[in-house]
């Protein structure tokens, strides 16, 4: 089945909820090649590799039972304003140095108010003067009308993640909705953004909704699509949810990548819980991570993945 399946993807085949429902029963070393085979002959060696910086750190108002940001939760996190443009620049262009081809600053909150908004477009056009690294940025749930400031700053992608399915995004935050995250997806990619979308896994969802979701991601035509794995942060409502393991990631990856042949699938937060640190992930079918830290806990350093790509026979390159 997994090898029939692979061939119609070849000719064109979107592959559908059942076929992915299947796919989660298969075995799971047949699966995890044939996911990476699929990636070879859509991506090739290509592998897209960005960073972040925490541009704006707690205080957020929002509810999301993962996250230490939070105002609703007790964490011990650095809680901070808006970072300085010159903080901002010495992170793009430190990172650009490093052979990062992606630098996203990323807010705390629900949104940004005006002053924010034209502080960091102040920044992001100074970055753009000082070097060529492509800017994405993280801001929440902004209008229209904000995004096209964005752009206009020199962004051309927009991260807002749709963290798990529909039907289970209740679970997970009740200060904003799902429909609230397409909306400014839509928005976003109205103003002329790329947009970059994915979500968590171990949030106590299923497989079925994990496939849910990348099913919207695809009828959105996102091409970026970022996998963290929780890191339960203590003090957060799913604090003592267990940490997936390396199989379940693989598993979800490898149907992930049948599902989206062409995109960009990026492990990000929590690849750290990963003994080998994402390496068999990478023999699954992904194809891009965040390098570096993540906001609020540590990553992997930059040079390790530079080494372990190239152990991979991957080659750094914008996707």
């Amino acid at each position: 089945m997994i090898n029939e399946l692979k061939a119609k993807i070849y000719n064109g085949y979107e592959v559908s909820k059942n076929d992915a429902l299947m796919l989660a029963e298969a075995d799971l070393e047949e699966l995890c090649t044939a996911a990476n085979e699929i990636r070879r002959y859509f991506c090739g060696a290509a592998f897209d590799l960005c960073t972040i910086i925490n541009g704006k750190s707690g205080k957020c108002s929002e509810n999301c039972k993962f996250c230490a940001q939070s105002t609703c939760y007790e964490t011990l996190i650095e809680e901070y304003p808006l970072l300085e443009e010159e903080r901002l620049i010495k992170g793009a262009v430190y990172h650009q140095s490093k052979g990062i081809l992606r630098y996203s600053v990323v807010t705390s909150g629900r949104c940004l108010d005006e002053q924010e908004l034209d502080d960091l477009c102040q920044s992001y056009h100074r970055i753009r003067q000082n070097c060529a690294i492509s800017l994405c940025a993280s801001h929440g749930l902004l209008t229209y009308a904000q995004f096209l400031k964005l752009k206009g700053a020199g962004v051309t992608r927009y991260h807002n993640n749709l963290e798990t399915s529909r039907r289970n995004f209740p679970n997970i935050c009740t200060t904003h909705t799902y429909e609230d995250k397409i909306n400014a997806i839509k928005a976003a990619q109205q103003a002329g953004l790329e947009v970059c979308s994915g979500g968590i896994l171990g949030l106590g969802e299923t497989m079925e909704d994990r496939i849910d979701m990348v099913l919207d991601i695809r009828a959105l035509g996102i091409k970026s699509v970022p996998v963290n794995i929780l890191n339960p942060i203590a003090g957060t409502p799913f604090a003592k949810l267990a940490v997936l393991s390396m199989e379940e990631v693989r598993r979800a990856v490898a149907i992930f990548r049948f599902m989206i042949p062409s995109a960009a699938i990026r492990l990000a937060g929590g690849r750290g819980l990963l003994t080998d640190k994402g390496k068999g992930v990478f023999q699954s079918g992904a194809n891009a991570a965040i390098s570096g830290d993540m906001l609020t806990t540590a990553g992997i350093c930059i040079d390790d993945d530079l080494n372990m790509l190239d152990e991979l026979s991957y080659r750094v390159k914008m996707l």
